[in-house]
């Protein structure tokens, strides 16, 4: 099987001067007015480029939208890990990496990435695990390393390091995130994304603390 990055340069054309535009102008639409509500052509005129620019890059709009997706997950993933302090204690860590994460898959932004990912994998599955490798993958190691360290200082009992990244994660989507997706809710607040992640906190240090 090829490398996902092989994978991805056969779905998407070589990246031109003008790339780098047209992902931005792409990025500032989606993020103002969702996927189904951005068009082609304000995406073109943001970005400042002909829409026969846009196609020679993108041969659609579903197509920019997860490479946007995936540029913002790496993004978010980059700012969640800078708070990853491998010194700190567990408690710290879990609190902002969690708060971090929960806030970023209820955003409107990451609920579309979610949708498109799920509506598109039958056609395009390498999208979803592109997606997957730019950013939740990412995370999941990191913690991972972290455990492992918070472990060697004697701070959590852990046998499965990437499992209790998985529980981690799973922990905090408890609640809020389904009824997102399912439109059960429309918005979370500061406040319930505190409630879901201190709880998160105190159950995974119940069954890994020391």
């Amino acid at each position: 099987m090829p490398p996902l990055a092989a994978t991805r340069n056969s779905i998407l054309p070589p990246r031109g001067r003008k790339y780098d535009q047209v992902l931005e102008g792409a990025r500032q639409v989606f993020m103002a007015d969702g996927f189904e509500g951005a068009s082609v052509d304000e995406i073109a005129r943001v970005a400042e480029v002909s829409k026969a620019t846009l196609y020679k890059y993108f041969a659609d709009k579903r197509m920019l939208f997860m490479e946007v997706a995936n540029n913002e997950c790496q993004r978010q993933a980059g700012a969640a890990l800078d708070n990853i302090v491998l010194a700190a204690p567990p408690r710290e860590v879990l609190g902002q990496t969690g708060r971090h994460f929960l806030g970023f898959i209820t955003s409107r932004f990451g609920q579309q990435i979610f949708r498109i990912c799920v509506a598109e994998s039958d056609r395009f599955p390498e999208l979803g695990r592109s997606f997957y490798e730019s950013g939740p993958a990412v995370m999941r190691a990191e913690l991972a390393c972290y455990f492992a360290q918070a472990c060697a200082r004697g701070e959590l009992v852990i046998d499965d390091y990437i499992l209790a990244a998985d529980q981690f994660g799973e922990l905090c989507k408890a609640d809020l995130w389904m009824r997102l997706i399912f439109g059960v809710i429309k918005e979370v607040s500061a406040a319930e994304i505190d409630r879901v992640i201190d709880n998160a906190v105190e159950t995974f240090l119940a069954r890994y603390g020391t």
